[in-house]
């Protein structure tokens, strides 16, 4: 028998049990249909933290003061807080640093005629376009004489413009923070949510300035003080070293001792990929368990397919007796089993497929088939067709004819 007719054959063997396969199936298609869903998802919580770095800017530090302020004023006795000119040592001083970008971070009430709006509100200038990688889609960035006389103008997020002017022109319209009027000269590009599902288009940029004296007063023991800074790095095989550099210079210029620490560098990049590794663990571990049904399922297409020799032991008899050899029966049983599993994990993958566009469409998660998730599955579940119908198919090839023949 030549390998068309023997997939034939098989085929009509399990369409006249249609029901019985479909059941013995169900391992199969349940496994591969897990494996591909789980995996998916792993690689789309990949690509979310990989589109999360691009928007964090490449490699990322944020150097935060510890220093607290309430009420306008500074609390934390001791120390010194960070300033803008310790942005402009750390640029000039560490030659891996491509930009360090002072910032002052504020809130209030943004109303524009009777729509009002609660955004964060981050006194820049106009260094933050690069380290994090902001663009402009509509306007202008702060002009020199605006950041100097801390003008009263905002760059405004892409959430803000909807909130408050919907689908009308927001450049050059007149909002007014904090009782204070603000002429807008620009418009963000979005970013969407970061990974911990905070909009990152609910802000307003202005004068670093323009915060620190009019909208949010504070007092502060340097003019300059800003809350953070944020630096970003050339090559990120450099990320530990300008760490390191970092600390030191700001110690140096802070005159801190090793157990005084006004400040702290957190590694955005770093942050993120480790949240990264915690999700790819996770998922991998919920692939293993869902790989166990393909075992299951595995078990179940021998237990079927001893039951199938039994049941056509005269069948095999009657094959053997016009010319049939051993390896011909053990064949046909054998392509029988890589069938119905190489089935299951078809009716899997289309599973799969619909499982995950559900998912995309009604939950809004990212999840992504990758094409080798697809033929490692596909493979693995005709593996298990070999693997667990070898024993079944042996059986059927070593039954002897006259006894087959007389079987009841």
């Amino acid at each position: 028998m030549n390998f068309l007719m023997l997939i034939s054959v098989a085929w009509v063997a399990l369409k006249v049990n249609l029901l019985r396969s479909i059941l013995t199936m169900l391992g199969i298609i349940i496994g591969v249909a897990a494996v591909i869903i789980m995996l998916a998802l792993g690689s789309g919580a990949r690509y979310e933290v990989d589109q999360q770095i691009k928007s964090l800017g490449g490699n990322v530090f944020i150097i935060s003061s510890r220093l607290r302020f309430m009420g306008g004023a500074q609390q934390a006795s001791g120390g010194q807080s960070l300033t803008e000119m310790d942005a402009l040592a750390i640029e000039s001083q560490i030659p891996q640093v491509t930009v360090a970008a002072p910032t002052v971070q504020s809130s209030g009430q943004v109303i524009y005629g009777n729509m009002n709006w609660a955004p964060s509100i981050l006194g820049v200038d106009n260094k933050i376009y690069q380290a994090q990688s902001w663009s402009i889609a509509e306007g202008r960035t702060f002009s020199d004489s605006e950041l100097s006389s801390a003008g009263r103008v905002a760059v405004i997020g892409q959430t803000v413009k909807h909130e408050l002017f919907g689908a009308s022109d927001a450049l050059g319209q007149t909002i007014r923070i904090n009782k204070i009027p603000v002429t807008i000269i620009g418009v963000l590009n979005g970013k969407g949510q970061n990974t911990q599902g905070n909009d990152q288009d609910d802000l307003v940029f202005m004068p670093i300035d323009t915060v620190r004296k009019r909208i949010s007063g504070i007092t502060l023991s340097s003019p300059k003080a800003v809350r953070s800074i944020i630096v970003q790095v050339a090559d990120e095989r450099d990320m530990g070293l300008v760490e390191q550099e970092m600390d030191a210079l700001l110690r140096q210029r802070l005159r801190t001792t090793a157990n005084d620490q006004p400040f702290r560098i957190r590694n955005l990049s770093e942050m993120v990929e480790t949240r990264a590794q915690t999700m790819q663990i996770f998922n991998g571990l919920l692939a293993a368990v869902a790989s166990v049904s393909l075992l299951v399922g595995g078990i179940g297409i021998m237990n079927i397919m001893l039951v199938s020799v039994t049941e056509r032991t005269r069948e095999i008899g009657l094959r053997m007796a016009v010319g049939a050899k051993p390896a011909d029966i053990m064949r046909q049983f054998l392509i029988e089993a890589v069938l119905l599993c190489a089935l299951g994990g078809a009716l899997g993958l289309s599973l799969a497929v619909a499982v995950t566009w559900s998912v995309e469409h009604f939950l809004r998660y990212t999840a992504i088939i990758q094409p080798e998730v697809v033929l490692m599955s596909i493979g693995f579940s005709a593996l298990i067709g070999v693997f667990f119908g070898y024993y079944p198919a042996k059986k059927a090839a070593q039954l002897q004819p006259i006894e087959a023949l007389r079987y009841e």
